[in-house]
């Protein structure tokens, strides 16, 4: 839907109407546009990559992270995810710190290493990132849309309750 390269923050993209090929292209579109043919991607002073993974194409699999959501642990199978995918667009809007009020940005330890979340307040938007060692950039691990119960529980608050002194 072409439509949908014209909206900005916080309108919902729209896929009514459409079929699942027709909701992937106008996403990739959108994702291309954001991430693919707008580089480097850079937040607070650092660039951000793709998390890589053997034998995966980098920017394929985080269009997957940022569409879908793992329905089945067992087998880690993903499907299209309306929430996320309707919010794609927003994704770079954080990033680039056009709204900076009602944005809590902070860094935390955890059991799996040190995360960087940008959480939305009003929207109830969650950015993770990971924070690279060796230099100074981060990796983009996913972001999405909190609903039913992490949204009444608001796990992104207690996390920033522990958040680290200074951002990573």
């Amino acid at each position: 839907m072409p439509l949908n390269l014209i909206k900005t923050y916080n309108a919902l993209l729209d896929f009514g109407g459409v079929n699942s090929y027709q909701r992937k292209n106008s996403l990739q579109l959108i994702f291309n546009r954001d991430f693919i043919d707008n580089t480097p991607i850079v937040y607070n002073g650092k660039e951000i990559f793709p998390t890589p993974k053997d034998g995966e194409d980098s920017m394929d699999r985080l269009f997957i992270h940022l569409t879908t959501t793992i329905t089945d642990l067992k087998t880690r199978k993903r499907e299209y995810d309306n929430d996320r995918s309707q919010r794609l667009h927003w994704l770079r809007f954080h990033i680039d710190l056009q709204k900076t009020e009602k944005v809590l940005a902070f860094s935390v330890k955890e059991p799996s290493g040190i995360r960087t979340y940008i959480y939305d307040i009003e929207e109830l938007y969650v950015i993770i990132l990971e924070p690279l060692r060796k230099v100074q950039a981060y990796y983009l691990l996913t972001a999405y849309y909190l609903k039913g119960k992490d949204r009444k529980r608001n796990k992104i608050l207690k996390k920033y309750k522990r958040r680290l002194s200074e951002m990573i």
